[in-house]
């Protein structure tokens, strides 16, 4: 499957909000400043992933891969490109939270960490104290 990553623009903030909405991923507070990339195909977007920025801290928020997409690497692509970028920003750790893509996430080089060694900025964020379930697995990974 040919597709091309992009960064996110305004124009993409509804179609990716109704997207993980079907999903069921929190939407909330979704803005296009979290909105951080996407990946396009022949059948349009394909994928989205996004991004809280708190200093050397980047909170992963809501990667979605389309069913047309799934399987054919977008995902790992959209993660692996998400990551270049936030550290070229300065961002030295990721931080993620999932209810059922843990193993995905393991594959990618992530790891499950104690939801109370959550740096202050995960934790006070929108998505670890309200919008995520207190079940919702945490994971980290260094850049």
């Amino acid at each position: 499957m040919s597709f091309e990553i992009r960064p996110a623009t305004v124009s993409d903030l509804p179609v990716a909000i109704e997207l993980l909405r079907k999903a069921g991923l929190p939407t909330e507070d979704l803005t296009t400043r979290q909105l951080a990339l996407v990946a396009e195909g022949g059948a349009g977007m394909l994928a989205v992933i996004g991004m809280e920025e708190f200093g050397a801290i980047g909170l992963l928020r809501s990667l979605l891969v389309s069913p047309l997409a799934r399987g054919e690497g977008v995902g790992r692509a959209l993660v692996e490109a998400l990551e270049v970028s936030a550290h070229a920003r300065g961002i030295a750790e990721l931080w993620l939270l999932t209810i059922d893509a843990d193993p995905y996430f393991s594959n990618l080089g992530f790891s499950v960490r104690n939801r109370d060694v959550a740096p202050a900025a995960i934790r006070g964020s929108k998505e670890f104290s309200s919008l995520c379930p207190d079940n919702a697995v945490l994971m980290s990974k260094h850049l």
